[in-house]
This record gives C-alpha cells, structure tokens and sequence, in this order.
C-alpha cells in the first residue's frame, strides 16, 4: 500500500462522481504495504461524509483483475464480510487512473488488531472457513500467482545476496516444498479461492468484533489449508525485538485452528500436511520480503518489510513443526 503513482486529485474526483460516491473532499495516500498505490478517500453526498479505499494496480493487469473483483463481490454477496467493489452506471467495477487499472471499494469500520488476542484469532479462523466454505462455487478461476512456480523462479534471483547459511536453508526448503507438491497427499488437499495474505492488518475488528477482510489481490486458486498455514504464521506468532521472535504462540493458534475446524473440519490429506504448509507459507513471506528488500521499487512512503522475521519463522517452522501440528490438531480436536 505504497504510493507508486501520485493521482491527481481532479482525476480521482471524476472517478469519484462518474461511480455516483458524490464529491471527492479528501484524498489521502496510504503507508505500508507493497504492492499497490492506494488512497482514502473521503466524499460527501446529500449531506453525509463517507469513506471508500482508492486503489491503482501497479503489477496486476486488466486482465488478472476481474479474478479479484469478482471474488470480492462473490464473497460479499454470499454475506462474507470483505469490501465491496464499487460498479459506474454500466456496471464496471475495473476503471482507469493514470493509465493503469484501478477500483475503488467499501471502506471497513474499525481498525487492525496487531497484537492480537486469542478471542481475535477464534475470529480470524471461523471467518476464514466460512470464507473458503462460500468461495466454493466461485465460477472463475486463476492460480496463486505467489505460488511454488513463483518461488521456483525467484529463489535464483534473490540467492546472491544472501548468506551461505541463508542459501542453504532456502535451497533446501525449496526442494522439500517441490517434493511435498509432487505428492498424492497434496494432490488431495481440498481447493478453491484463498486470500493467500490474511496478515493482522488485512482485516479489521470493532469493539473487539470482526468486521472483515480486505485487500484480495493476492488471491488465487490454491489449497484451504495453504491459506489457513498463512494465518497461522501470521496471528499466531510472537512479533518482538529479541529472540523470542518468529516463535510460536500455542494458545492463539489452538483458538484459530478450533474454530476453523468447527466450520469446515481438516481432511486426512490436510492433517498429514499442515506441518509442511506451514512451512510453506514461511517460505513464501520470506521470499518475497527477500525480494522486496534486496529489489526494491521506488515508491512514495515505501516501507518494505524487514525479511529477518519470516527467516526465523520458517527456522522455527522447519524444527519443530510436526511435533508442534500434532499438539495443535489433537488440541483442536478436543476444542471443536
């Protein structure tokens, strides 16, 4: 959520009544995050000041977009509680800024929780499988675009700037992850549309209540279980300043996967596998934090993400996870 490219307030004011929000009295870019440019922006309309979120793709095409929109909208009509995108008098949700693909979507209330609790993270997990649950008919299709052919493509780019003992651990991940996607198991993990992002500031609580997620363009076609190993990684990990970093946090993540399971209970497939996702999910934010570092691109308020912390999750991940997923599922088990 850096800003890449500066809109121009009169551009985004058109935008803005050709979508009938009213008129544009405030625009606002937003820091943190990489990927794309966004905005707040504030309008007024008989007499009411309302907010919607401005985004301008910079990576995504017009082609890959109508995936995410039309997720969205899914989602929000099946009563999934994600920002919906907003459609001009002939329906287009998919516009243009600057030259390049924009949308302009709901605004959810409230705030993120970064220290999270482990009622919010019960929250996080139920949501989530109902999300998956809802995401099941969703006629298109497109795949993780961050996926393992991601990975297998960017692990060369970013190994020169890193350490012997860095190198070492990615190469071998890399490997494990190639052999564990080769395999029957993953072939029988059950799939559909995942948010494949799900960190503490894509979602939004009100007076200790969930009132959504958002920012969908990672989405893509993949296993429930690598998104819900995402989540974990993230709500369910100690962020700090010492060594106790990148460690996990038994009771959120008990709370989480309890209330996953009591939605859309784990299969044989994604019992036997959530160790290894886990790992995987470690990897990929590792990676592309790695990439995101070393490659940075020049953006207004770009503050890209120290990758140090995702090397210690997957550190952690690669140790002690099969003991630590057995807990977990017998624990979930007892809870759902």
């Amino acid at each position: 959520m850096a800003v890449y490219t500066e809109v121009p307030f009169a551009e985004a004011a058109a935008l803005i009544e050709r979508l009938n929000l009213g008129t544009l009295t405030g625009l606002r870019g937003i820091q943190g995050g990489i990927e794309n440019t966004n905005y707040f922006v504030t309008c007024e309309q008989d007499g009411a000041t309302h907010e919607h979120v401005l985004t301008v793709f910079e990576r995504l095409g017009f082609d890959q977009l109508p995936y995410y929109l039309q997720l969205m909208k899914h989602l929000a009509g099946k009563g999934i509680p994600v920002p919906g995108p907003v459609a001009d008098a002939q329906g287009a949700i998919l516009h243009t800024l600057q030259g390049k693909p924009a949308a302009v979507v709901d605004k959810l209330r409230g705030k993120s929780e970064l220290a999270p609790s482990e009622h919010h993270c019960q929250a996080v997990g139920d949501m989530l499988a109902r999300m998956h649950l809802a995401g099941r008919d969703f006629p298109m299709s497109q795949p993780n675009l961050r996926g393992l052919p991601w990975w297998n493509q960017t692990v060369p780019v970013v190994l020169p700037h890193l350490s012997e003992r860095q190198a070492a651990l990615i190469r071998t991940e890399l490997a494990f992850q190639n052999h564990v996607a080769a395999s029957p198991a993953h072939a029988a993990l059950p799939r559909g549309p995942v948010h494949a992002d799900l960190f503490r500031d894509n979602a939004m609580f009100e007076n200790g209540a969930l009132t959504g997620f958002f920012d969908f363009y990672f989405a893509g076609d993949d296993s429930f279980l690598f998104d819900l190993a995402v989540c974990l990684n993230d709500w369910c990990i100690r962020h700090a300043t010492d060594e106790t970093d990148g460690q996990h946090d038994d009771a959120r993540a008990q709370a989480m996967l309890a209330a996953y399971q009591a939605v859309r209970p784990l299969s044989a497939a994604e019992r036997h596998l959530l160790p290894a996702m886990l790992r995987a999910g470690a990897l990929r934010f590792w990676l592309s934090r790695l990439w995101d570092w070393h490659l940075p691109r020049d953006a207004a308020m770009l503050q890209a993400h120290d990758p140090t912390h995702f090397e210690r999750v997957l550190r952690q991940r690669v140790t002690h996870t099969r003991a630590l997923a057995q807990s977990l599922l017998e624990e979930s088990d007892a809870t759902a």
